[in-house]
């Protein structure tokens, strides 16, 4: 295993999806169910099919498109995204 891919991908991913909507998601969830290792087991689950997918998805296009692409492919999108959401029209 290589462990600075690894932890460079735990530090990403943990710090983009810390405070997001996912976590109010599950503080609702177990405040309203009053079950908080049913909404762990199933917020766990979730995410691990997400991955899964994102992973395939970068794995097949990581054969045909080199990374840079992607990268800034990526960015461009979230800069659109935000600014479309600056202006109200999303």
């Amino acid at each position: 295993m290589d462990w600075k891919v690894f932890l460079a991908t735990f530090s990403a991913i943990f710090f983009a999806e810390l405070a997001d909507k996912t976590q109010l998601v599950g503080i609702g969830m177990t405040a309203k169910s009053g079950r908080p290792f049913t909404v762990w087991l199933g917020s766990v689950a979730a995410y691990i099919v997400v991955t899964a997918l994102t992973v395939l998805i970068g794995a097949t296009l990581g054969k045909f498109i080199k990374p840079e692409f992607i990268r800034y492919t990526g960015a461009l999108l979230f800069v659109i995204i935000g600014v479309l959401i600056f202006i109200g029209k999303i």
